[in-house]
């Protein structure tokens, strides 16, 4: 069994409250859980306003699968959220 974790730094530069945040976070992340089947939640700098820490985690037989599917999911956050830049992300398997 092979866990992938994938840690995503965002950056929300029109944001200018937690309520913001908070909203575009909650859309953000429902999306990713609904079209790729992961677990997802915000892991640091809850009090920032306009930055996001994200931890994506999956759960595989296969690291190959596992690596690809959370690569996929940082292409998809950030070729289609234009509210929410991906400034850096790293994958770990276990």
């Amino acid at each position: 069994m092979v866990i992938g974790v994938c840690t995503l730094y965002l950056r929300i530069p029109t944001n200018h409250s937690l309520k913001g945040k908070r909203r575009v976070l909650k859309s953000l992340m429902a999306r990713v859980r609904k079209d790729f089947n992961v677990s997802i939640a915000e892991v640091d700098q809850q009090d920032a306003w306009q930055a996001a820490t994200i931890g994506i985690v999956c759960v595989s037989s296969d690291s190959a699968y596992a690596h690809g599917l959370l690569t996929r999911v940082v292409q998809a956050i950030s070729a289609h959220r234009l509210d929410a830049e991906v400034l850096d992300f790293e994958i770990e398997m276990y």
